[in-house]
C-alpha cells in the first residue's frame, strides 16, 4: 500500500472518493429532522381532524333544525319522532362518520326537562362519541328553536369559536 493511502486511512473522518454510504452523523441529522417534522405535523393533523368532525355535527344539527321547522310549518308543533323528521331508527342517531350522535327534545319550553313528544320548542344536541369524545375544546353542541347555539362540557370552548 502506498504512503498516500496509509495517510488517508489514518485521518479520522476522511472518506476516499470511492467510499459508499452515509456517516453516522448524516443519518442522525436526518432522524432529527424527521422527528421535528413529525412533532409539528401530527398534532396539527389531529386538530384539523377534530375540526372537520365538528363540522359534521354542526351540519347535522342545522339540518335537523330545518326538518323541525318544516314539520312545524305543516303541523303547528315540533316533533321528537325521528320518523316524522325523515330519519329511521330512534334517538340518539349517529351522524356523518359516526363521531357524533344527535338527539331532539321537544317540549313546551326549550328547557326540555322531559320530552313531551310534540310541543312549541325544541332542543337539539350533538354529543361526541368514540375518538371524538376526547375533544375538550368544544364538547357537545346544542341548538334550540330560537336559534341559540351553545357548546357544553368544555374547558375553554365558547359558542363563537366552536360554531364558526
Amino acid at each position: 500500500m502506498s504512503n498516500e493511502k496509509r495517510v488517508m486511512k489514518a485521518i479520522p473522518g476522511f472518506r476516499a472518493s470511492n467510499a459508499k454510504g452515509f456517516t453516522l452523523i448524516e443519518l442522525m441529522t436526518a432522524v432529527v429532522v424527521a422527528a421535528l417534522l413529525l412533532a409539528i405535523a401530527v398534532p396539527s393533523y389531529r386538530a384539523q381532524t377534530q375540526k372537520s368532525r365538528r363540522t359534521e355535527a354542526k351540519t347535522a344539527l342545522l339540518d335537523l333544525a330545518s326538518r323541525e321547522e318544516r314539520f312545524n310549518s305543516t303541523n303547528s308543533a315540533y316533533s321528537s319522532s325521528p320518523a316524522n323528521l325523515g330519519y329511521s331508527g330512534s334517538w340518539p342517531l349517529r351522524v356523518g362518520s359516526g363521531y357524533y350522535q344527535i338527539t331532539a327534545c321537544v317540549a313546551a319550553t326549550t328547557a326540555c326537562g322531559t320530552d313531551a313528544g310534540t310541543g312549541q320548542a325544541f332542543l337539539l344536541t350533538a354529543q361526541p362519541v368514540g375518538a371524538q369524545a376526547g375533544d375538550t375544546q368544544c364538547g357537545s353542541f346544542t341548538l334550540d328553536s330560537t336559534g341559540l347555539q351553545k357548546v357544553t362540557g368544555t374547558s375553554s370552548g365558547t359558542p363563537s369559536s366552536c360554531w364558526n
